[in-house]
């Protein structure tokens, strides 16, 4: 295990991950959208009615794949740690901005990176927004921001979001219970079992390596320490040599699937990540693996992420993606609403409120963590 986290084993843990995101793009699940945790988590609210947004409804298993592999691996290598108790509610309102910021710009950090790889221009102009806002989180660290320190709680404390994502999947699996797109993103997946099995293996890696796209650039900026964004690195060059070989590689803002080009949004959506990411701890797939090994502030800021990606859906914030026009419908120019863009910016000055805020006397020095 210590191999993974050299730069040869972080690269390497790149190209892994990369490998099997291609996987779940050549069996089911939207090429551009191969994992997306902000999408995923969409569709999971939709597929449990808290959202009725037809397009995007399906519960994805790679959720819980995500949880329950950084959970087994942790577990395995005796790193789980039951935690809890760090500003819980703020965490949660994170979760909630991030999960907005996600859906104004069509996707999570991981999701860009994917379409960095396709040769979609909008995420690329994107990662400037994801950057600042990484930099701006790291200043507030500097400065002192801190959310306090989780502290030891009873041991079956950590394993409930895992647990209860298992029980949600069977009951999903057994009964038919849930809501499924018919058509739009939330009908295109892998099968269950392809999806499963590959995210248990991600979400180990991402436990082991401590993936985190807002963390690597975080990093960068305070430490000068570059090691985080290497597996990022490697899941781009793989995924760049399977949308070239299967032609999936279009350098162009427009005609690009499932987004927008509404630059200023689509950069202040992720400036609103990057910014909230860094004062959670973590991008959103990264808050999944923290949960899986035991953090009850990361399963809460995945709760907020949730009912953050409902309240999109239900209020009108997401994007919608760019289209052409048809024989039967006029093209769509794409982007968020008057709504949705109102909302970001108001979100954005939370942001600053919270960071503000808790700003604490004595400096904090950023860790890899």
């Amino acid at each position: 295990m210590d191999f993974l986290n050299s730069k040869q084993g972080l690269i390497v843990a790149g190209l892994i991950v990369g490998a099997l995101t291609a996987v779940l793009a050549a069996t089911g699940n939207p090429a551009n959208m191969a994992i997306c945790a902000a999408c995923f988590i969409r569709d999971m609210a939709g597929s449990m009615y808290l959202h009725t947004a037809a397009p995007v409804q399906y519960f994805r298993p790679e959720i819980v794949g995500f949880v329950a592999g950084s959970f087994l691996i942790a577990v395995a290598t005796k790193e789980y740690r039951s935690t809890a108790g760090s500003s819980p509610m703020i965490r949660f309102v994170l979760g909630f901005i991030m999960m907005l910021g996600a859906l104004v710009f069509l996707g999570c950090p991981l999701r860009m990176v994917i379409r960095m790889s396709a040769g979609d221009l909008n995420a690329w102009v994107a990662l400037i927004g994801l950057a600042a806002g990484a930099i701006t989180g790291a200043v507030f660290l500097k400065q002192g921001f801190s959310l306090g320190r989780e502290v030891d709680t009873n041991k079956a404390t950590g394993a409930v979001l895992p647990i209860i994502l298992v029980v949600l999947l069977i009951i999903g699996l057994a009964t038919g219970a849930y809501a499924a797109s018919e058509k739009g993103p939330g009908s295109m997946h892998a099968p269950v079992a392809v999806a499963l099995i590959v995210a248990l293996i991600i979400g180990a890696i991402a436990q082991k390596t401590r993936i985190c796209f807002v963390g690597g650039i975080r990093n960068l900026f305070l430490m000068k320490d570059y090691t985080l964004l290497l597996p990022i690195a490697g899941l781009f060059v793989v995924m760049l040599v399977f949308n070239i070989a299967t032609g999936g590689f279009k350098a162009s803002f427009d005609g690009q699937p499932i987004a927008h080009s509404q630059h200023i949004w689509n950069i202040l959506g992720l400036y609103a990540v990057g910014f909230g990411g860094v004062l959670a701890g973590g991008c959103p797939l990264r808050q999944m693996v923290l949960a899986g090994q035991g953090s009850s502030d990361a399963a809460i800021t995945f709760v907020g992420m949730l009912v953050g990606a409902a309240f999109a859906h239900n209020f009108g914030i997401a994007s919608a993606a760019a289209a052409a026009a048809t024989a039967e419908t006029e093209a769509v120019v794409g982007g968020p609403t008057i709504v949705g863009q109102v909302v970001l910016v108001a979100s954005i000055a939370v942001l600053f409120i919270i960071a503000v805020t808790n700003l604490r006397k004595r400096k904090v020095v950023a860790t890899a963590e």
